[in-house]
């Protein structure tokens, strides 16, 4: 191993790299050491982060004070995370509450340093033990191709070179570092197939770690393949809608289970045996993952981000009372409320104002609103208008119920007013409702 294969590696992740700003995880082991020193050679911009677990009492810290001494040196910014009780160390997980700690500490850094990537010295043996982790979890082909050498700003230069390298040139350049002894112990189950299992792997053939890494390439780019077909897939599936992730669900349904499981899961709902149920559902279900909501709309399976969901007025006060200084108001509508796509949002309504009980307002659909449509006899229910209507499961959130102080319907924004509140040949003051599309204004 020497710096300029190192450098080689980089450049293979990111073009021109003396041309960009890192933070370093440093540990104080051989592997991030040796990942720092190197940087320090090339002249890179870095700085470096480091977590002080204080799960290993004096070794802890003499780790911390391994880093930190590199970073004086050398004129290194240095990033400190000491965990403290308000962490709140869990009896089990420790090994995930700490890459939470870390990965939120190092994402808070680069943000406020303003640091382009995040660079990790996972190095080949990892990738190996990794592999072994995922073979035994079923994890398919994602897990199987690995730790990505480069994702989210994420960069692993040293993914190419193995533990042994990497400890060679730690000895040629007199790089200080710190063994973590705890790693020697069994306790975990990547410490079990890194003391265990590798090392006998590692016996079977001389090769078989440069093999394994060929392996791993090959993998990578069926990864890769697969994972460009399945977006050419959902591309052609996919309705278009300005807001919302839309698909066929007719035309996904006919897609292998692979297909569709890897295109389901990408929104969370990654349980092979619940994929079956949403084609399955009747209009109107609704399926629930951690951060998406699907809707199934005739043939549409709709994805509604959580996170993306805003918090809507539902109710807005119209007119308080009539002026009767006049026969005739006019209320617009078009500074008030917002078109709907896809609908024809232009009408006039006019009203006997002796009919309605002031103040107006504007609000969403109620649990059994009903009202008499105008054009129509007898009365309907607001949710069944709807349906008669064909508004898609998105539209109905949208639409204005004009009511009165009684909360009574006067009419359903844009499409009809109630029959019983309009103007006819006795009335003496009319208030008019109108909304004009844009180009009509």
């Amino acid at each position: 191993m020497e710096k300029f294969s190192f450098k080689n590696q980089l450049e293979k992740l990111v073009r021109n790299p003396e041309n960009h700003s890192y933070l370093l995880a440093v540990s104080g082991g051989a592997d991030s050491m040796v990942l720092a020193s190197l940087f320090q050679c090339l002249g890179f911009t870095y700085q470096v982060a480091h977590i002080n677990y204080r799960l290993r009492g004096e070794d802890s810290d003499l780790d911390q004070k391994t880093v930190q001494d590199f970073c004086e040196k050398n004129h290194v910014p240095f990033h400190l995370y000491q965990v403290s009780e308000k962490d709140k160390k869990p009896e089990n997980s420790i090994q995930l509450w700490a890459r939470e700690i870390r990965y939120s500490f190092f994402r808070e850094i680069r943000e406020q340093e303003n640091l382009e990537f995040l660079v990790t010295a996972h190095h080949l043996n990892d990738q190996l033990e990794t592999f072994i982790i995922n073979l035994s979890k079923a994890s398919g082909i994602n897990g199987l191709s690995g730790i990505p050498a480069d994702r989210n700003n994420v960069l692993r230069p040293l993914l190419h070179f193995s533990k042994k390298e990497i400890y060679e040139y730690a000895e040629e350049n007199g790089i200080h570092f710190r063994e973590d002894l705890s790693n020697k112990k069994n306790d975990y189950l990547r410490n079990k197939i890194r003391n265990e299992i590798v090392p006998g792997l590692l016996e079977t053939n001389e090769h078989f770690l440069e093999n394994f890494k060929k392996s791993s390439s090959y993998l990578n780019q069926t990864r890769d393949f697969v994972e460009k077909q399945i977006a050419e897939i959902e591309n052609k599936i996919t309705l278009f809608n300005p807001e919302h992730k839309i698909l066929s669900k007719d035309k996904l349904s006919k897609e292998s289970a692979f297909v569709q499981f890897e295109i389901l899961k990408k929104y969370g709902f990654d349980q092979e045996e619940e994929i079956p149920k949403i084609f399955s559902s009747e209009n109107g279900s609704s399926f629930f993952s951690k951060d998406y909501q699907l809707i199934i709309n005739r043939d549409e399976l709709i994805f509604i981000n959580k996170d993306k969901k805003q918090e809507t007025v539902h109710e807005i006060l119209l007119a308080e009372n009539f002026d009767f200084s006049k026969n005739q108001m006019s209320i617009s509508l078009e500074n008030t409320i917002e078109n709907i796509e896809g609908i024809n949002n232009s009408f006039e309504w006019y009203f006997d104002a002796a009919k309605l009980q002031f103040p107006l307002r504007l609000r969403k659909q109620q649990d059994g609103d009903e009202f008499y449509p105008a054009g129509f006899s007898g009365k309907k229910k607001v949710s069944k208008f709807f349906r008669d209507e064909k508004l898609s499961i998105l539209a109905r959130p949208k639409i204005w119920i004009l009511c009165d102080s009684n909360n009574s319907v006067l009419g359903i924004i844009p499409f009809r007013q109630d029959r019983r509140y309009a103007n006819d040949e006795k009335t003496q003051r009319i208030l008019k409702i109108l909304m004009k599309r844009k180009n009509e204004i």
